[in-house]
């Protein structure tokens, strides 16, 4: 699933090319694109039409727009494979545009999903922290680009948790952003290995992991992104090369950067972790 820096790519594109932009029509054509929209594909349409989108915002990997409508976002779930393109009301359209916004100067705002995993959602807006942000976004912790990102405060969250440090990178009510990619390269980056119990982590251990996971992150923005396919792909429909810059996750059998050793693949929460089995040393069972 994309992660932060897939999340600000698209983010800022929508700031570019959408904001300021007035919504003339919106068609939706698939059903489970507007399920977590529970009035339906009808009520969400008829809200969003005649709105002008005023923001684009992002909390970790959650996006929303704001409107000149107070009060009131457009929560946009990217799933698996979603995507925001803004094309012009004659492209061609994609075989998987399940939801197309006519912006009224020549332009759509099109979500596509192959897989259909996400969606759009109408939400209302609330403050936490001195911070206004979408109800349904209201539990997720600031992510590390954050600029009011407390370190220290995270430091001890981080601190007071008796499991698995890559548990609890993964945690959105924690630090917010990190996902299995990104999780593996900041823990390769700060010689820990993902199943370390992160209470039993020193204070300057915890501070460089989390400085490691705001190095990457920031590198990958740089370069659009980590895709592996044509599915993670920006506004324009590019996509971004970080996948070509990655030490550690989907390296299996490839030599470390660092030491030259074969990395691993390992299960880990259902899913895959990529390490270093020299540079990040696996616990002793206890």
């Amino acid at each position: 699933m994309p992660e932060l820096p897939e999340v600000e790519v698209v983010r800022r594109g929508l700031a570019e090319h959408a904001v300021g932009r007035m919504i003339d029509t919106v068609t939706v054509t698939h059903p489970r694109a507007v399920r977590r929209h529970v009035a339906g594909g009808a009520d969400l349409a008829a809200r969003l039409t005649g709105l002008r989108i005023d923001s684009a915002q992002r909390r970790g990997k959650y996006l929303w727009l704001t409107f000149d409508e107070p009060d009131t976002a457009l929560v946009v779930h990217l799933g698996m494979s979603g995507q925001m393109l803004v094309q012009s009301a004659g492209a061609p359209l994609e075989k998987h545009a399940h939801i197309r916004a006519a912006l009224g100067d020549g332009a759509e705002l099109r979500f596509v999903d192959q897989r259909t995993f996400g969606g759009w959602a109408m939400a209302d807006l609330v403050e936490v922290d001195g911070t206004v942000v979408p109800d349904s976004v209201a539990h997720i912790a600031r992510d590390p680009l954050d600029p009011l990102f407390d370190r220290e405060a995270v430091v001890a969250a981080i601190r007071a948790k008796n499991t698995e440090i890559k548990r609890v990178l993964l945690d959105q009510t924690v630090i917010s952003g990190i996902g299995n990619i990104y999780a593996d390269e900041a823990l390769w980056r700060a010689g820990l290995h993902g199943t370390r119990v992160a209470a039993e982590l020193t204070r300057p251990v915890v501070r460089t992991l989390l400085d490691g996971v705001s190095a990457v992150m920031t590198e990958a923005l740089a370069v659009g992104g980590t895709s592996f396919d044509a599915l993670y792909v920006n506004v324009n429909g590019e996509s971004g090369y970080f996948s070509r810059s990655l030490a550690a996750y989907g390296r299996e059998d490839q030599p470390c950067d660092r030491c030259a050793t074969l990395l691993v693949r390992e299960q880990f929460m259902n899913r895959s972790s990529f390490s270093c089995p020299k540079c990040q040393r696996k616990p002793r069972r206890r």
